[in-house]
C-alpha cells in the first residue's frame, strides 16, 4: 500500500544523487591550487625511454674553414714512365757570334806543275820531244834535257799539249812509263797551218815519268814552232794521294 509520504520519499531518493553529481561537476577543484583541495597521491616512476626518432634532413653547407698548416713532405715517389714527346716549340732567335778562334797552323800545300814550249822544228820520231822553252817549272819536276816530267808527289795529274802542224802530218802520243796512253793525229793541209791537241788525267806514283813523242816513222813529224807559232806541253798536280803528308 502506497501512501503519499512513501511516494515523496522515493522521489527524493532518486533526485538526490543527480543533484549531488551536478554540484560535484560544478565545483571541480583547480589542479594548480595547493593540494588541489584534496590529498595528492605519491609521484609515479619515470617511464621507459622512447624509440629514437628518424634522421632529419641534411642541413646546408657551413662556411669555408681557414686553411690548415702545411703538412710534412712525403717520401719521393717512383719515377713514372716516359711520356709522349711534345710538339716542337717555336724556333728561337739566332745566338750571338762566338769569339774568334785562335789561328791554326797552315796546311802544307803540295805543288807540282810545268809549262814548256818547243824551240826546234821537226823533232825526231820515237824519242821524247824536248820542249826547251820554259814558261813555268818552279819545282823543277820537268827535265828540259830529256823532255820528261818526273813525278815526285803521288797523286792525280792533268796533262795537255797544243801543237802547231806544218809541212807534214802529225801523229803524237803521250807516254807514261814507256807505254803510250793517248794518240793524236792531224792531217796536214797544203799551204795551211793547222793545230793538234790532246789532254788526259793520270794517276802517278813517285818515280813515274811522262813525256810526249812523235809516233811511228819520220813521215808524221810535222810538229812546228817559230817566233809566231808555238807548240806547248804542260801538266800539274790536281790533288795528292791521301797518305801524302
Amino acid at each position: 500500500m502506497r501512501s503519499p509520504a512513501g511516494f515523496l520519499l522515493c522521489s527524493l531518493l532518486l533526485v538526490a544523487p543527480h543533484c549531488t553529481e551536478m554540484v560535484a561537476q560544478d565545483i571541480q577543484p583547480d589542479p594548480k591550487t595547493p593540494c588541489a583541495n584534496w590529498m595528492g597521491g605519491a609521484p609515479g616512476y619515470p617511464g621507459h625511454n622512447g624509440l629514437p626518432g628518424r634522421d632529419g634532413k641534411d642541413g646546408k653547407d657551413g662556411l669555408k674553414g681557414e686553411t690548415g698548416d702545411t703538412g710534412m713532405q712525403g717520401p719521393k715517389g717512383e719515377q713514372g714512365e716516359i711520356g709522349i714527346p711534345g710538339r716542337e716549340g717555336p724556333r728561337g732567335f739566332p745566338g750571338y757570334p762566338g769569339q774568334k778562334g785562335e789561328k791554326g797552323e797552315g796546311a802544307f800545300v803540295h805543288r807540282s806543275a810545268f809549262s814548256v814550249g818547243l824551240t826546234e822544228r821537226a823533232p825526231h820520231p820515237n824519242v821524247p820531244i824536248r820542249f826547251s822553252k820554259i814558261f813555268y817549272n818552279e819545282q823543277s819536276h820537268y827535265d828540259a834535257s830529256t823532255g820528261k816530267f818526273l813525278c815526285n808527289i803521288p797523286g792525280t795529274y792533268y796533262f795537255a799539249y797544243h801543237l802547231t802542224v806544218y809541212l807534214s802530218d802529225v801523229k803524237v802520243s803521250l807516254y807514261k812509263k814507256d807505254k803510250a796512253v793517248i794518240f793524236t793525229y792531224d792531217q796536214f793541209q797544203k799551204n795551211n797551218v793547222d793545230q793538234a791537241s790532246g789532254s788526259v788525267l793520270l794517276h802517278l806514283s813517285a818515280g813515274d815519268e811522262v813525256w810526249l813523242q812523235v809516233y811511228g816513222e819520220g813521215d808524221n813529224n810535222g810538229v812546228y814552232a817559230d817566233n809566231i807559232n808555238d807548240s806547248t806541253f804542260m801538266g800539274f798536280l790536281l790533288y795528292p794521294d791521301p797518305d801524302v803528308h
